[in-house]
């Protein structure tokens, strides 16, 4: 499902003495299938954009079209809930939202409210729970007997209950080790893959933006003020520094390589393995001893 922000303006508390410019003039394109990192130092209006995908808010200018759902500055918009049924979140810390007796019964709370035969959403339930790698036994624990890792992966799989289309990602491993990072982060590409979604990731790790993204944004006060290809906007450090950012580790390995040795390699290396193939080409070449 495509999205697409035109000329989006957000202001939280509009027409009081509290009122705040949260975002403006923000406009792209979401294709489907597209996996989005949305990237920016805090406070740059990333919370407020994710917001606006699942029409949780309303944008005060401009519009947000979410599949063949418009959602236009001051027209007041109805049922809603098909939105959120095709735009599933997960917020940062999403354990928090928790509150059923049984992992089951918190997994099946979003699709039995969304009018899914509770049969069904039980089977949902059996099968996610593999998916999100906690055996099937948990289903019947408190969700509250589970570690954080685990309580978080039975969030994840209320969210993917809903067999949304796309699939916002704030933060998603806040608060997590270098291990369950990464263990979240590739569960959530197999699904972005396997499933065709559309994954919109908010992160502040530049590791995680240029593994996974196909695309990115990148936000600074509130406007969107880069967007492309990571290999892309990695390759101008300079720039990102501009916006408080900084490149991934293997980025500021390669650019100190090649300041010391003299040598400029082929390409902006995003992973280890892709740095480790440019080093033997160059030493293939003869630039490299």
């Amino acid at each position: 499902m495509d999205i697409q922000l035109q000329e989006v303006e957000y202001r939280y508390a509009a027409g009081t003495p509290f009122e705040r410019l949260a975002i403006q003039d923000v406009s792209f394109a979401i294709p489907a299938g597209v996996f989005l990192a949305v990237v920016g130092h805090t406070g740059s209006g990333k919370s407020t954009i994710i917001q606006h995908l699942n029409a949780l808010l309303q944008p005060t200018k401009g519009q947000v079209i979410i599949g063949d759902r418009v959602i236009a500055a001051g027209k007041k918009e109805k049922n809603l809930k098909s939105v959120r049924k095709k735009v599933g979140t997960v917020f940062q810390f999403p354990e928090h939202q928790l509150f059923e007796e049984t992992v089951e019964k918190d997994i099946c709370y979003g699709p039995v409210n969304f009018g899914v035969p509770e049969a069904e959403a039980k089977e949902r339930a059996r099968r996610l729970i593999g998916q999100v790698g906690l055996p099937e036994e948990v289903l019947q624990k408190s969700p509250f007997d589970l570690s954080g890792g685990q309580m978080r992966r039975v969030a994840i799989a209320g969210v993917l209950a809903m067999e949304p289309e796309v699939l916002v990602l704030d933060e998603p491993t806040a608060g997590l080790d270098p291990r369950g990072r990464k263990e979240i982060m590739e569960m959530f590409y197999t699904l972005h893959r396997e499933r065709g979604l559309s994954t919109i990731l908010v992160t502040h790790s530049m590791e995680d933006a240029a593994l996974y993204a196909d695309e990115m944004i990148i936000m600074h006060q509130g406007k969107v003020c880069k967007q492309g290809k990571p290999r892309e906007l990695f390759s101008h450090p300079e720039e990102l520094a501009a916006f408080g950012l900084s490149v991934p580790e293997v980025v500021r390995f390669q650019q100190s390589f090649e300041a010391l040795s003299g040598i400029t390699l082929e390409k902006t290396c995003l992973t280890i393995e892709e740095l480790a193939e440019e080093l033997a080409r160059a030493k293939e070449r003869g630039g490299a001893k």
